[in-house]
């Protein structure tokens, strides 16, 4: 199973320019998260800093135990494989075939015969749906067979921790579907911790078990994905409804008399765009039919059970809901209580009843 990482207290800056301040979050382990907010507002800047490349003035970074803000060279590269990142071109080589690049950190830091590492790069672009396609160059495919192979590269360690760098950048809405069930099927799969830096509001609908915002500098929430869906905060009402009324303008911030000027045009009849005042919850994408079951559906559930009273009303409403009366949601179609323990007991909970 993923580890849990625990951010506390985060502050970066380059020379006088704040990033961020004060951000404070924990991604739980083995569930998908993912972090959105406008251009601009310091998303890979905190992916980055989160696997090391980076280094915040102050706060903490802890993962697997281990606070990699004060730990040693040595504890860092220790910690750096648990890690498999996808950057948002890929980053591929552009002189090696889709295999070698799939196959390069196994020969960089592994002492695996030819024969395993052959084994595992055709496993982990299976996974991602590129087999038949290892001898192609990568300017010889699409941008998004670029980002699965980049996938596949990030897969091969079997990493525990998986960071995904807007995996919609340059991709049209249907090849960005793909990436993100591609996403949650590897969660499935191998059941690690995920995290998505995006601002495609329909993969923030969809996709993650928990939703994060950044905006002006500070981290606006973090929590389960009900929390922010039914959000009546103004930013990220404005951000997943994609619409011009709300605090975002183009050079990120507005000042009041603009937004009472937008406010007016809006009143007076002026189409503000986007997908105004979506109501309910959209269904989180599952799992492709076959896949292992999904084993952060339960334990997420379970988490959210014992958060449930410091959640907002509306929040509180949209996970009963999802749960519905048996306290399972459809991820699951329960049938009786022995049906629910079996659920709990395949994702690891202790039930209490003998078997």
């Amino acid at each position: 199973m993923g580890v849990e990482v625990s951010v506390e207290g985060l502050t970066k800056s380059f020379g006088s320019q704040r990033i961020w301040q004060d951000v404070t979050l924990t991604l739980p382990a083995g569930e998908v998260s993912a972090l959105l907010g406008p251009s601009g507002t310091g998303k890979s800047v905190f992916l980055k800093s989160l696997i090391g490349l980076l280094r915040p003035e102050q706060g903490s970074i802890v993962i697997d135990g281990t606070n990699i803000l004060e730990c040693s060279s040595k504890e860092l590269y220790e910690i750096r494989k648990l890690f498999g990142v996808l950057f948002q071109d890929g980053a591929l080589f552009g002189s090696m075939n889709l295999f070698d690049n799939v196959a390069f950190p196994l020969r960089e830091h592994t002492k695996k015969s030819e024969s395993e590492i052959r084994k595992i790069v055709m496993e982990k672009m299976e996974l991602v749906g590129l087999l038949g396609a290892e001898d192609k160059l990568p300017g010889e495919i699409s941008g998004g067979m670029r980002k699965r192979a980049g996938l596949a590269r990030a897969l091969v360690l079997d990493p525990q921790i998986i960071l995904v760098d807007e995996p919609d950048s340059g991709l049209d809405p249907v090849r960005t579907t793909y990436i993100s069930q591609t996403l949650i099927d590897i969660n499935a799969e191998i059941d690690a911790t995920i995290l998505i830096v995006s601002h495609n509001i329909n993969l923030a609908r969809t996709v993650p078990d928990n939703i994060g915002m950044l905006f002006r500098r500070h981290l606006v929430m973090f929590g389960p994905r009900e929390v922010l869906l039914t959000s009546e905060e103004p930013v990220v009402k404005q951000f997943l409804n994609g619409t011009m009324i709300g605090p975002i303008g183009m050079s990120e911030e507005k000042d009041e008399a603009q937004m009472a000027q937008e406010q007016a045009m809006v009143d007076a009849g002026h189409h503000a765009g986007g997908v105004d005042d979506v109501e309910g919850i959209v269904p989180q994408m599952k799992a492709t039919p076959g896949m292992p079951f999904r084993q952060a559906v339960a334990r997420r559930q379970e988490r959210v059970r014992h958060i449930m009273h410091t959640l907002p009303e509306n929040a509180q409403i949209a996970i009963q809901e999802s749960l519905g009366a048996d306290g399972v949601g459809d991820e699951w179609s329960p049938g009786d209580a022995d049906t629910d323990r079996m659920y709990f007991e395949a994702a690891g909970f202790d039930t209490g009843v003998a078997k």
